[in-house]
């Protein structure tokens, strides 16, 4: 539904002007997609780009002039922008031959002196700089805008939900908290660094094996937290939220000192013991201005997603900008996390089953829909142990919805499911002991010679990943191209990325690592222990899509030479591939006997628990659709 949006600009343009709002009149505000930790997924009451542009896409910028508003997002979410917004904004396809980045639009459109504002909380350091450079290219000038002028125009912003914190235990984290904040004091002592302040929501929660609810499918609390060599960490945090749980947890007791496992001898032999500290979440820029004044060695560690506010009250001398250390500790998971990603994803996939099975049987009756098949999915997960909660909204698209790849049913699109059309469903959830996504397409029909050979050549792309042998710490952007060639080669392709890291029981898509077309600066290149999605696609507009998602953790190769270390990929995610949609004719004998091989795995290892539980039809469906192709 497209949301009218005249006034709101009305009201934005006019606080543009007011220097009760702005220090000086700005040509231009710029409005990014994230929130003061660069999420994602944002809670409610963040989704400021949402309200001014009426677009719910995960990534894009919106920007405002006095006669203009444009937004730029990517090809995942051009269909559903162009659905989503009026007349009053302009799209800007990222990524096509014809396009500008915002910053060379704004610097071409907007003349020499020009002020450019945005709020410094809400764009990273990096960004900031990249912008601040740009846009000083054509003489204009990037001004901070403190009061966030949506936030100002907003009539029924949500308000402020206080969810309590949970501890995660060491039965699914494989380590104690304290032995990762000793990890990370050592890489502080490393750099002779005054402190590393953390801002990124899931390195927190990760570090202090903490979950939380502040934020719609991620298991995550607003809070920034500062480590200090000398054993001191501060947890900035909504008191509120800190339950007696998280207390015992952290052993909050007043005055007392916190043990864990630090036994470092400092240059004196001195031991050193850790001590947490709780502070209000309003307090850390406050915090940090104090500690530049009374420490007078070493850098202040960040890392180049923290956001431009924070950054501004520390001397440029003092920056250390840099990798979080704490990030990449995180994307190698140790064999306690992948045993419970691995199981999570036995009893997520006998889910599935149980749904596929369903659905085949009830497709014919005039109530199935995309919103029945969203609840219907999450209904199956929910009955099985450690579910907590889905991971992200349930894309469940039938037909023409399908083309576009972030899809989400609503009552005004939702279209029944018929065996006449191919139905994608991209779904995933949480466990206390692993987080899922999974993605596949099923035709509940006949499907057409075309849909067959577009299906098998995206199933291609996918082996080709799954299979591949590279060597370690390979970019991602250096494999891509495997997903795409074999639909490359008749002419098709995709407009999203290959794969994307996934968390335990955290964020479904976790930074810096995954398999997409341009480099990640941050990429810190494939690792033992990773987990990322496998996911090429295919997508005709106005007509079906198809995408095929497994997850996979990255496990050390065996190869016939020793020239260096290499690394290949094993699945995690165990839901056969529709037969009916795999044409034997394009497989080589290779990729037929992963297919084969698969689908054993799959009947294995899900048809095991379906079996234990008793779930009879499931499992007549599973070894149905894992039948030999060969």
């Amino acid at each position: 539904m497209v949301k009218r949006t005249s006034q709101i600009l009305r009201n934005l343009r006019k606080l543009m002007k007011n220097l009760a709002f702005v220090p000086e009149t700005l040509h231009a505000y710029i409005v990014p997609g994230f929130d003061s930790h660069h999420n994602e997924y944002l809670s409610p009451r963040d989704k400021r780009r949402d309200y001014i542009t009426g677009f719910t896409g995960s990534s894009g910028y919106a920007v405002i002039t006095e006669n203009q508003a444009c937004l730029w997002t990517d090809g995942r979410y051009f269909l559903q922008a162009v659905q989503e917004m009026d007349e009053n904004w302009t799209l800007m396809k990222e990524g096509t031959a014809e396009s500008v980045s915002y910053t060379e639009w704004i610097g071409k459109n907007l003349p020499a002196g020009a002020r450019i504002g945005a709020d410094p909380w809400l764009v990273t350091h990096s960004s900031w700089e990249n912008l601040e450079n740009d846009v000083n290219k054509y003489g204009q000038e990037l001004v901070a805008v403190d009061k966030n002028l949506v936030d100002a125009i907003w009539e029924d912003r949500p308000g402020v939900d206080v969810y309590p914190i949970q501890p995660l235990e060491i039965y699914y984290t494989g380590r104690t908290w304290k032995s990762k904040v000793r990890e990370v004091i050592q890489k502080i002592k490393a750099e002779k660094a005054a402190c590393y302040i953390v801002t990124t929501l899931d390195d927190i929660a990760w570090l202090l094996n903490l979950r939380g609810s502040d934020i719609p499918y991620n298991p995550l609390f607003f809070s920034f937290v500062v480590v200090c060599p000398d054993g001191r960490l501060h947890l900035f945090v909504d008191s509120d939220k800190v339950t007696v749980a998280v207390r015992q947890h952290l052993h909050l007791e007043p005055g007392s000192f916190v043990e864990i496992d630090i036994r470092e001898s400092g240059a004196e032999g001195i031991a050193l013991d850790v001590k947490v500290e709780l502070h209000a979440y309003e307090e850390l820029k406050d915090f940090i201005h104090s500690m530049v004044g009374t420490t007078d060695q070493g850098q202040f560690w960040f890392s180049p997603f923290c956001s431009q506010s924070i950054v501004s009250v520390i001397p440029k001398s003092r920056r250390l900008c840099k990798t979080s250390p704490i990030t990449l500790m995180k994307n190698v998971k140790n064999p306690v996390e992948l045993q419970g990603i691995l199981e999570s994803h036995i009893r997520d996939g006998a889910a599935l089953c149980e749904f596929f099975s369903w659905l085949e049987q009830t497709v014919d009756s005039s109530e199935v829909d995309e919103l029945t098949a969203v609840e219907k999915s999450r209904e199956f997960r929910s009955s099985y142990e450690n579910f907590v909660g889905l991971s992200f909204s349930t894309i469940a698209s039938s037909g023409p919805n399908g083309a576009f790849v972030h899809y989400k049913p609503k009552e005004e699109t939702c279209r029944k499911l018929s065996r006449e059309e191919m139905f994608l469903l991209d779904s995933g959830a949480h466990y206390k002991d692993g987080t899922t996504d999974v993605t596949r397409t099923v035709h509940l029909g006949v499907p057409t010679d075309f849909q067959r050979e577009c299906y098998t050549r995206v199933l291609k792309g996918h082996i080709a990943i799954r299979n591949t042998v590279c060597p370690v710490k390979t970019k991602g952007n250096q494999l891509d191209c495997l997903a795409r060639i074999h639909l490359w080669n008749v002419g098709l392709d995709y407009n999203h990325g290959t794969g994307h890291g996934v968390g335990h029981y955290l964020n479904v898509h976790e930074d810096p690592i995954g398999i997409h077309r341009r480099p990640y600066p941050e990429d810190p290149g494939l690792d033992v222990g990773m987990v990322i999605s496998n996911e090429p696609g295919y997508y005709q507009e106005g007509g079906f899509g198809i995408r095929i998602e497994n997850l996979v953790h990255v496990v050390a190769a065996s190869t016939n030479y020793n020239c260096g270390k290499f690394v290949t990929f094993e699945d995690l995610t165990f839901v056969p591939h529709q037969r009916k949609l795999i044409d034997p004719g394009l497989l080589t004998s290779d990729e037929v006997s992963y297919i084969d091989s698969y689908h054993t795995l799959c009947r294995e290892k899900v048809g095991a628990l379906l079996r234990s539980l008793g779930k009879t039809e499931a499992l007549k469906w599973l070894i149905r659709e894992t039948e030999p192709l060969g």
